[in-house]
């Protein structure tokens, strides 16, 4: 467990949080004037590696080669040239702070950063963190790597849950929302799962399992592949399961740390939200119930009746090209072919 603290002061800005690994939705946008949730859960934070905030720089004033350096690969409308390390925590997690009046800039119905650090310390008044709000972003407050330090909460350590107990716990987030529509959560971490499928295919066709797996990968696989008979097999792999005989293993993404499970004897792997890849897993929801009333002695029911979405699943395609971006395979003129194609077609995207 851990605090941050104004640098300058030393007052402290924050609850006492653990570390977990960044969400694939942290910079996922929705909709317009929908307001989304907190982006993560109270007592936790993520520290996002990529430069944030300001300066950007468009893509034709940086070039390839140092785009490169930077870890991207592909073109991409700007670059941040601002701090790596910005720290993410739940907006009630933020304490000793206080709102900057001339830096809170939002499009209608919130804050949403765009002018840099919105939030002061309310000792020193240094700018300490960007609070967001705004509708179509999720809620959080982003701390400024340069203007915070991390301090120990207490004597005690955090214990990072090892892949028998996360199997055992099963924490799933459900696929289907109760308003019908399909997860955030889920076509965030499928988009991202998507780019790491594609550069593990080297071009060629994939067959992924019947079921929820082939419901959100299977659309994308085929509108971007090529077609043919001897596809690539993909299985589910990880903790709980036995190790499938396949091309390609779809595995969890450790929710603390963010390191993939590695199955023995697979050659590649794709790393999946540990939520995601848990309901995909183990996707029984309970035990059916026996009937009553006027049903027959021996029916059974579900209750309440499983969701159903009202359209066909669409991973999301920003985090699908922010991901492929960032993938040195992109590179190759056949993956380069599909970022291009999904980034230059007008909605709908090609999947």
């Amino acid at each position: 467990m851990a605090v941050f603290a104004c640098v300058r002061c030393d007052a402290v800005l924050t609850a006492p949080v653990s570390q977990v690994a960044l969400p694939d939705h942290a910079h996922q946008t929705w909709g317009n004037g929908v307001l989304l949730p907190v982006l993560m859960d109270a007592g936790t934070y993520a520290v996002d590696p990529e430069p944030s905030g300001q300066p950007w720089r468009l893509w034709s004033e940086i070039g390839a080669d140092e785009a490169a350096a930077r870890g991207v690969y592909a073109p991409v409308y700007s670059l941040s040239f601002g701090a790596p390390g910005a720290i993410v925590i739940a907006p009630g997690d933020a304490h000793g702070t206080v709102l900057i009046p001339e830096q809170c800039a939002g499009y209608c119905c919130g804050l949403d950063g765009r002018d840099g650090p919105n939030l002061a310390c309310a000792r020193c008044g240094q700018a300490v963190a960007t609070r967001v709000d705004d509708c179509s972003l999720w809620q959080a407050v982003w701390l400024a790597p340069q203007a915070v330090r991390r301090l120990p909460a207490d004597d005690s350590t955090h214990r990072t849950a090892d892949w028998e107990a996360l199997a055992q716990e099963r924490r799933r987030t459900p696929p289907i929302e109760p308003s019908g529509r399909w997860s955030m959560r889920w076509e965030a971490a499928v988009g991202a799962a998507l780019a790491h499928l594609l550069a593990v295919s080297a071009g060629t066709p994939v067959a992924v399992p019947d079921g929820l797996v082939a419901d959100i990968f299977g659309r994308a696989l085929d509108a971007l592949l090529p077609p043919g008979p001897s596809a690539k097999r993909v299985a589910l792999a990880g903790p709980g399961l036995a190790t499938p005989a396949s091309d390609i293993a779809l595995v969890p993404r450790h929710p603390q740390t963010g390191e993939a499970w590695r199955p023995s004897g697979t050659a590649d792997i794709v790393p999946l939200a540990t939520d995601v890849w848990m309901h995909l897993a183990f996707p029984h929801e309970g035990l059916p119930l026996p009937a009553t009333g006027r049903m027959p002695d021996g029916v059974l029911r579900d209750d309440p009746l499983p969701l159903h979405p009202w359209r066909l699943f669409q991973p999301d395609s920003e985090v699908f090209l922010d991901t492929l971006a960032r993938l040195p395979a992109v590179r190759e003129p056949w993956l380069r072919a599909i970022y291009d194609r999904v980034s230059k077609r007008p909605r709908p995207r090609p999947f």
